[in-house]
């Protein structure tokens, strides 16, 4: 039965090739601790006596164990520091601070530019080893909280997310977890399960929630539940039907038309200056005040800044006081 003890391959050609160097230096096999070390090599020799003779609590091997690993970490003795404390928790399967030694060795290979080493410890402290607290902070939750940082795959994201919301909720920021959650779920094209979280996270009414890489993200999520509330009465399978459907309303001066294809949903007018979440980019009013009476005209090609995701069409010639109009056209998801 594998259990919190056992080691990956990688690790154990890794263990192998110290154990043979240190064997081959010295015919005792806990000289490699103290070799390499430039000061408190007295204090260390004294905590490796006292850990051999085998304490007789956990708490006082703890101590010990500690001692020596934050020795070695002191003067980057790393190759010794993964072999010390991997071999510890391979020959002591039922330590219960297992958790926290797999997590030191997750930080030495973070520390060295080794994330996928580093997620495999992160993993295991997860999936195979009791939680623990060490100064009132679970290792668990440190260890979720780093894979993530470490970790692309929306599928794992999921998972991670989903550990930290129902076992941490007290201790997180909730709020933006279930964005991050709605966002993993919108990457793999779970678009219901995306909804539904974008929802809850909007139910903490976090307006103000900063999340970094996302700018205005409660918006974001606010579009898309809307969005997905509203009758898709205004919307075209594509940008081109679009651009035509509008170009033709402005040559009939078909203002309900016009009417029609304006969205439903989070409708704005603004200047270049203003963000779309603003106050006065809430636009209330009607196509034909502005379209009665005024000659107005259309770019033939949508500007140079269009992408497939978003359009800006340059019209002209509404008002005296507004001429110009850039008529925006994005795309919008919905669950299939």
């Amino acid at each position: 039965m594998l259990g919190c003890a056992v080691a990956h391959t990688a690790v154990f050609v890794l263990q192998a090739a110290l154990i043979i160097l240190a064997s081959s230096c010295s015919s005792n096999r806990s000289d490699y601790l103290t070799d390499n070390l430039k000061s408190g090599k007295e204090e260390q020799i004294q905590l490796i006596r006292l850990l051999e003779a085998e304490p007789a609590d956990n708490e006082t091997r703890f101590a010990l164990m500690n001692g020596i690993a934050a020795n070695l970490h002191a003067e980057n003795n790393t190759n010794e520091l993964i072999l010390f404390l991997s071999t510890s928790v391979e020959n002591n399967p039922n330590d219960p601070y297992n958790a926290y030694w797999l997590l030191m060795l997750a930080h030495v290979y973070l520390k060295n530019d080794s994330p996928d080493a580093a997620r495999y410890y992160l993993e295991r402290i997860i999936t195979q080893c009791p939680d623990l607290n060490i100064k009132d902070i679970s290792i668990h939750l440190t260890s979720l909280e780093n894979l993530i940082k470490i970790t692309d795959s929306p599928n794992l994201l999921v998972e991670y997310y989903t550990q930290l919301i129902t076992r941490f909720p007290e201790e997180i920021r909730i709020a933006e977890s279930y964005f991050m959650l709605a966002r993993s779920y919108e990457r793999l094209g779970e678009w219901e399960l995306a909804i539904q979280t974008y929802s809850q996270f909007l139910g903490y009414g976090d307006f103000d929630v900063v999340i970094p890489g996302i700018p205005a993200a409660y918006e974001y999520a606010k579009s898309i539940v809307d969005y997905n509330s509203s009758p898709k009465d205004w919307t075209f399978e594509t940008l081109d039907e679009l651009v035509t459907a509008v170009k033709k309303a402005i040559n009939a001066y078909d203002y309900r038309s016009l009417e029609r294809y304006r969205a439903k949903v989070n409708f704005f007018a603004m200047s270049w200056k203003q963000e779309s979440s603003d106050r006065n980019a809430q636009a209330d009013f009607v196509m034909r005040d502005f379209m009665v009476g005024n000659r107005i005209k259309y770019a033939d090609t949508l500007d140079a800044s269009s992408s497939p995701n978003e359009a800006f069409l340059r019209t002209s010639g509404w008002n005296q006081y507004v001429s110009v109009w850039y008529l925006y056209f994005r795309k919008v998801n919905f669950p299939a």
